[in-house]
């Protein structure tokens, strides 16, 4: 069992039967009664994101998971998902498209990626914190508007939508944070 101190962003907790992450945790000690925690958390199985407080010096009810991570390579998507290999064993999963969610725009083939198991089924897919993706439409930036901060649109090769500075040009190779889907910079290949 997790006591209220443990939960900090990235832990992995099991609540009420149900695998999730802690998005974000604020401990907060009124001046008035017992001091607790909010906490955003999300479903590692749908993906819903809820806000819990667990009460301080209170049980939370929350254990680690029973999760496993498998290191897979992302082979192609079909009609009823997505499919991965294992390099190792040579098997094959596939997670659907309400699992893997908006994170789809992430998945390259031929790239490696952790599937999150959860009590030996797979459930969900995680990124490393950066990905490099090529710009495959964007506007051309015009001549004199430069102003500091200017962004334009740009769409990824892999459907990925990104607010880009207006230098960067189709072609070019980006990269993005994973966690938040913003750009980060330009990379020189």
């Amino acid at each position: 069992m997790f006591d209220t101190t443990d939960l900090k962003k990235g832990l992995k907790i099991e609540l009420e039967g149900k695998p999730y992450v802690i998005l974000k945790s604020d401990f907060t000690n009124p001046g008035k009664g017992s001091a607790f925690v909010i906490a955003r958390i999300k479903n590692l199985e749908t993906g819903q994101v809820i806000e819990r407080t667990f009460k301080s010096g209170v049980s939370t009810g929350c254990s680690a998971p029973d999760l496993d991570e498998k290191e897979m390579e992302y082979t192609y998507a079909d009609q009823e998902g997505f499919n991965f290999l294992d390099s190792t064993t040579f098997e094959t999963i596939q997670l659907t498209t309400e699992q893997v969610g908006e994170d789809r725009y992430f998945l390259q083939e031929g790239k490696k990626i952790t599937v999150l198991y959860y009590k030996g089924r797979p459930i969900s897919i995680e990124y490393p914190n950066f990905i490099e993706l090529k710009v495959t439409e964007t506007d051309p930036g015009l001549k004199g508007d430069s102003a500091q901060g200017a962004m334009k649109k740009a769409i990824m090769e892999t459907g990925l939508q990104v607010r880009v500075p207006l230098f960067i040009k189709e072609g070019e190779i980006i990269k993005i944070d994973t966690r938040t889907g913003e750009y980060m910079e330009r990379v020189n290949k």
